[in-house]
């Protein structure tokens, strides 16, 4: 039997009980912090969310790349992308590390 993804409606549901309020202001909350995201990503380069990760914006360099159908050589031209970086405690909860012998 596979495992299902929890929905939005689910985490709301889930935020709403463990903090005592109601469904709509966890909603609103899960909605501004999404927005916050964005806004300051797009203002500072970076947002952090303290024990999850970070979004952070990256600038890549223009590069020549390969067409894998033909091999020809082409540019790639230089652009923002969006990144998120795990934090390390939370990579280590979800897969522990390998212990060394």
């Amino acid at each position: 039997m596979a495992a299902t993804k929890m929905t939005q409606t689910q985490m709301v549901r889930e935020l709403a009980e463990a903090t005592g309020v109601n469904n709509k202001v966890a909603k609103q909350f899960v909605t501004t912090l999404a927005e916050l995201a964005v806004r300051e990503t797009k203002k500072n380069g970076v947002f952090v969310i303290p024990g999850i990760g970070r979004l952070v914006r990256v600038d890549r360099k223009a590069r020549t790349g390969r067409n894998p159908a033909t091999g020809e050589a082409i540019k790639i031209p230089a652009k923002k992308v969006v990144k998120f970086r795990v934090a390390k405690a939370v990579k280590d909860a979800i897969v522990p590390p390998k212990k060394s012998k």
